[in-house]
């Protein structure tokens, strides 16, 4: 008989441990070496056997066990050096408290639907989640004070296993909460719990729950509880689960029941309340409607004075590089849910979302429309979306859609083996992993050094790979007969590439299978062979991704190929681990540009893996020639050729580049080329990838200046905010009256480099002042078609106004030889603008 609900008894601490509870309560522990050592000291049998889960291990210590614990002075004084550590770690001023200004944000919160901070919470499903969870991590590190806002899903996301015939399999365990390392959120004794309205009269409720992230607290809203009907009380199941109604809800109460749940928390802990907001993808974007309905209902504003008011702190970073992407839902669906969000006018909510289909409602739009600044997670991906969203920006080209890029970074002391973050300590300095600066001191480290830890972390890596083929093909069915040849499979002395993603067709993971008798060679080569690793989850209703995993899977279940090639099931973040430490090439083969940063490559990057990549995402920018390798792109040409090229040249590369450069040894043994790109890689890239370096421009760059305009329309009773309203709408009333009439030019002589040109505009304003508007004239080369390249752009002075018509002049400087052109356009000007881009009207000649 299947039990119901599941629970751990655990025995009690005795009061000389009880600083352990403290230490295991806080998820810094999952990052932290000398906590993790600690922990497995306290039962390493029970550790292992637990996966380095702490909950779970003292869910079944003995009271024996700490007993011996409670009078074991050694570890008591490792204990008590511990707590202090974290103490200081908690409360010690950081980054943020040594550089903040006055204008610096107080908090801010950050939303994202799913969190990878470790794998004993199982909250995440990819890249979206890991880069929210280094996110906060960094954020800890630095002393952001950074509020995270999520979802508590019961069944996380699914787990993977594979049928005999290597059809993907999901399941969906369901979690003990209490055995999580979360807490209840309560006042005054009682769980804080949030709600909102529902269709047909029915009320959603959630309770909150907080996970210690370091410094960060992260809130989890939770709809299994008893106040819920049976319907509600599924809305946080699983990850990405249910149809488009069951996605709605979610969302709706990750935005609009996760502000009320950050206010909840400000007042239960004191912490200020946030002045800025910041929605990681679409999927939380509702948290600006709510923080409209408060300013509306709460301070008397309009709905477009609150818009204001809340743009001006909303901060949107988009991740998909394709419009399939992006959460879509219908209209009248969305419609019919607006009850949570008060009184507000619905058709207002609703052009929010409003795109080229009428009939649908698009996250991204919302989110893009309730921010006042936005960007990409790439230079390629900022290209790309500006791209993508231009039309919500009619008029302007793509190169200036107010989209600006922060490139993603990863968190290094999760990601950095122990054998690699060590030698980084010690002759870079511990600090290096916060500040990033320093790396060159790894030219100090020998060749010998370097080759004997890629020696020791691959050893280690193909240890855990025998182990989890042996698991997963009993769990397909074969018999402990049949598996003898897994203890020898993979060696730990041959070049081993790694793959591990998603498994949606752009990722292209049987692209290396293109070919198979060409991939064969390279595994089998006598001389100098190949060993790949690959790992991926296709969601569970994408059957063609689980065709993509069935055919690699045949392939690899092969016995002339399968000890030098596999796929394992259930990636997550404990396997990732050994794969980002112990491979020796990171291979990525997406179709470009269609990978929006690709973070998986520079976790590897940072234990020393070169990158072996199709330029696209952060590869694109860092790419340096001796970091790795780039897979040429063949775009341009019918999907079949392009894939034939791109798996022709990655065949070559690994055959003619990779391989040859590995197997190249002197006289010790050691391939001394391959070593010093492993030390480029370490010392040009170290600094790049990492999230304290993404999270710090955050705060520079986004969170700052929106804190500041926050602060600022929100002052004097929201004066500003309802200022704006009134000049916005003044301004779209009177934008058809304004008009460019007349551009006249003067220069002296011929159109000489060095010379300049002086422009005359005569534009019509119509009831709009000079003081709404700026003039400006664009200029640059101009292609074949007479199109504007690579632009400058110089602002025209008003020199008269005289019937209604105003004169601007200005000189337009000649700085480069070759075709040349011009024109003029008026733009609204207002100093509460982040852009003037930003209402996305503007007049041109």
């Amino acid at each position: 008989m299947k039990a119901l609900r599941r629970l751990t008894v655990r025995a009690a601490f005795p009061a000389e441990l009880t600083k352990l509870g403290a230490i295991v309560s806080n998820l810094r522990w999952s990052w932290h070496p000398d906590s993790q050592d600690l922990l497995e000291s306290v039962d390493p049998v029970l550790w292992a056997a637990f996966g380095g889960d702490p909950n779970r291990m003292l869910g079944e210590v003995s009271a024996e066990r700490f007993t011996q614990l409670a009078a074991d002075r050694k570890f008591l004084r490792r204990l008590d050096d511990l707590h202090d550590d974290l103490t200081d770690y908690l409360n010690q001023p950081r980054w943020y408290q040594k550089a903040a200004e006055a204008e610096w944000p107080a908090s801010i919160a950050y939303f994202s639907p799913e969190f990878g901070i470790t794998e004993v919470l199982p909250q995440y499903s990819g890249g979206l989640g890991i880069l929210a969870g280094d996110h906060l991590k960094a954020a800890s590190d630095l002393g952001v004070p950074i509020i995270g806002v999520g979802l508590l899903y019961r069944s996380g996301y699914f787990r993977q296993s594979l049928s005999r015939d290597g059809w993907q399999l999901e399941t969906y365990p369901s979690l003990d909460l209490r055995g999580l390392p979360i807490r209840e959120l309560t006042a005054d004794g009682s769980p804080v719990r949030v709600s909102i309205a529902l269709p047909e009269s029915r009320t959603l409720h959630a309770q909150v729950w907080v996970a210690h992230v370091g410094r960060v607290p992260l809130l989890l809203l939770d709809s299994d509880i008893e106040d819920n009907d049976v319907n509600a009380r599924q809305i946080t199941d699983r990850l990405y689960g249910g149809g488009a109604e069951h996605r709605l809800e979610q969302e709706l109460l990750l935005g609009v029941g996760g502000v009320r749940a950050v206010r909840a928390y400000c007042d239960v802990s004191g912490t200020p309340a946030p002045t800025v907001f910041h929605t990681n993808e679409g999927h939380a974007g509702f948290l600006g409607v709510e923080r409209i309905r408060e300013l509306v209902e709460g301070y008397d504003l309009t709905f477009e004075e609150a818009l204001q008011a809340v743009r001006a702190g909303t901060v949107f970073t988009t991740h998909t590089p394709v419009p399939a992407g992006i959460d879509r839902f219908p209209r009248d669906l969305v419609a019919a849910h607006l009850g949570g969000v008060g009184a507000l006018p619905p058709e207002r909510i609703l052009a929010l979302g409003a795109e080229k289909d009428p009939a649908i409602f698009n996250m991204a739009h919302m989110g893009l429309r309730l921010a006042q600044r936005a960007n990409g997670v790439s230079l390629l991906h900022g290209e790309v979306s500006r791209e993508m969203f231009a039309d919500l920006w009619a008029g302007f080209d793509a190169s200036e859609v107010p989209i600006t890029s922060v490139t993603n970074g990863v968190h290094a002391p999760t990601w950095m083996s122990r054998d690699i973050l060590d030698i980084a300590e010690r002759e870079v300095g511990a600090e290096v992993l916060a500040e990033g600066g320093g790396w060159q001191a790894l030219d100090r480290v020998s060749d010998g050094e370097l080759w004997q830890v890629r020696n020791t972390l691959r050893s280690r890596l193909v240890g855990e790979i025998r182990r989890r083929i042996h698991a997963s093909a009993l769990q397909r069915g074969m018999s402990e007969a049949e598996l003898g040849w897994t203890a020898s499979a993979f060696d730990p002395d041959v070049l081993t590439i790694g793959f591990a993603r998603r498994v949606p067709s752009y990722k292209r993971l049987t692209l290396m299978l293109r070919d198979p008798e060409r991939l064969r060679a390279l595994l089998l080569d006598p001389d100098n062979p190949v060993q790949i690793v690959i790992a991926g989850k296709s969601h569970p209703a994408d059957d063609g991704g689980k065709a993509l995993i069935a055919q690699m899977v045949t392939f690899a279940d092969d016995p002339e190929v399968r000890h030098r090639i596999t796929f394992l099931p259930d990636y997550d973040i404990g396997m990732a681990r050994y794969l980002y430490w112990g491979v020796d090439v990171w291979l990525n083969n997406p179709l470009r540009p269609l990978e929006a940063c690709g973070t998986s490559g520079m976790k590897a990057a940072l234990n020393g893996a070169l990158n072996l990549s199709i330029r696209d995402g952060w590869w694109d920018e860092w790419f340096d020639g001796e970091n790795g390798w780039a897979i040429p792109s063949a775009e341009g040409v019918d999907a079949d050729r392009r894939d034939d090229l791109e798996a022709s040249a990655l065949y070559d590369l690994i055959e003619h580049n990779v391989a040859s450069r590995f197997y190249d040894r002197d006289s010790s043994g050691i391939p001394v080329r391959w070593v010093e790109m492993v030390r480029h890689t370490l010392k040009s890239l170290g600094p790049k990838v990492l999230a304290t370096r993404m999270v710090a421009e955050y705060v520079r760059r986004l969170y700052v200046p929106a804190s500041a305009s926050s602060t600022r329309v929100s002052g004097d009773h929201f004066a500003s905010a309802r200022a704006v309203a009134a000049w916005k709408s003044k301004v779209v009333a009177a934008w058809p009256t304004v008009a460019v009439l007349s551009v006249d030019s003067l220069m002296e002589g011929d159109a000489q480099l060095g010379g300049a040109l002086t422009l005359r505009a005569v534009v019509a304003l119509g009831s709009l002042s000079p003081e709404d508007v700026e003039v400006e004239a664009i200029y640059g080369p101009v292609d074949s078609d007479d199109r504007l390249v690579d632009v400058e752009t110089v602002m025209l002075k008003l020199v008269e106004s005289l019937d209604g018509t105003h004169r601007y002049e200005g000189d337009v400087p000649l700085g480069k030889t070759g075709s040349f052109g011009y024109t003029v356009r008026v733009l609204p000007s207002n100093d509460l603008l982040a852009t003037p881009a930003e209402l996305g009207l503007v007049a041109s000649a």
